[in-house]
């Protein structure tokens, strides 16, 4: 069994920068892609960022592409999502997630099989 830890949520003012990490045990991450996922209130659980095994390849959503940046460190087996020009539509609970195929870096949930307890994020302006 996997277990993922995200840490680094908080509250920051609007154009201001955070870093989440998201830890794993149980499992090396080596063998598995990831992926970044975010829900606000009231709303569905959005896709963010994903990286495949290695980190060759990453894939945004449009609405965070150019802001966020996903990396991983599988020496530590953890994820990152560095979030710069933060807005207050970012105002959500961020959520990290594994992919059981390694090369794939998809924006469905439903192809993420553990997932963290989530970190807020709260945008203020």
């Amino acid at each position: 069994q996997v277990q993922l830890v995200e840490s680094g949520g908080g509250l920051v003012q609007a154009g201001g920068s955070l870093r989440l990490s998201c830890a794993a045990s149980g499992r090396t991450l080596t063998r598995y892609a990831m992926g970044w996922f975010r829900q606000a209130p009231g709303k569905e659980r959005d896709f963010v960022a994903a990286i495949n095994w290695g980190g060759a390849s990453t894939y945004y959503a449009d609405s965070v592409k150019g802001r966020f940046t996903i990396s991983r460190d599988n020496a530590k087996n953890t994820v990152y999502l560095q979030m710069n020009s933060l807005k207050p539509e970012d105002t959500a609970v961020y959520y990290c997630a594994l992919d059981t195929n390694p090369f794939r870096t998809s924006s469905s949930h439903y192809e993420y099989r553990y997932w963290g307890q989530g970190t807020q994020v709260t945008v203020s302006s």
